[in-house]
């Protein structure tokens, strides 16, 4: 049933066009050319969060990071091996996504260790390239307590998956 629900929607929306006389190509068409212009703003932004996210790791910053803040996150009952994980994986899904099959392959899929991971990055998103996209789409400027609230709350959830993965 799953595999058919997007063959539906399309039906569903193509019938209803019919039904409203509303030519839906020509529709598709002009969301498409509105869409150009965003996407071209958008641009800058993207490419700034892709070189931020591969200079932070390929620099090192992130594994010393990781060694600073370990004691203090294993002190709240997050393993150390996840430390570069809930780092990086506020700027880039792709990172840790690569970090998640590290420690899958280290680890093991069934490990403590990769549950908490796996439900981390499950639980977590892209503040840094969400916050990118969505304040460049709609020009707002005051963005002060946005981020560390968002990194808060990121640090919260992590510490909870681990808390709750000692149950699992």
């Amino acid at each position: 049933m799953v595999d058919l629900l997007i063959p539906m929607l399309i039906a569903f929306v193509l019938i209803y066009a019919l039904i409203k006389k509303v030519d839906a190509y020509n529709g598709f068409v002009e969301g498409a050319k509105g869409a150009l212009p965003l996407m071209v703003s958008l641009l800058p932004y993207i490419i700034a969060m892709f070189v931020a996210v591969e200079l932070f790791r390929n620099s090192g910053l992130s594994g010393l990071l990781s060694n600073v803040l370990s004691p203090a996150l294993n002190l709240i009952g997050v393993p150390k091996e996840l430390c570069e994980l809930i780092l990086i994986r506020p700027f880039s899904s792709n990172a840790g996504y690569v970090l998640l099959r590290d420690i899958f392959s280290t680890y093991g899929v069934d490990s403590y260790i990769g549950k908490c991971a796996s439900v981390i990055m499950g639980s977590s998103d892209t503040i840094f390239y969400v916050s990118s996209i969505y304040f460049a789409s709609t020009k707002v400027k005051k963005t002060l307590l946005t981020i560390p609230i968002a990194l808060l709350c990121n640090v919260a959830c992590c510490v909870l998956a681990c808390f709750c993965c000692r149950f699992i």
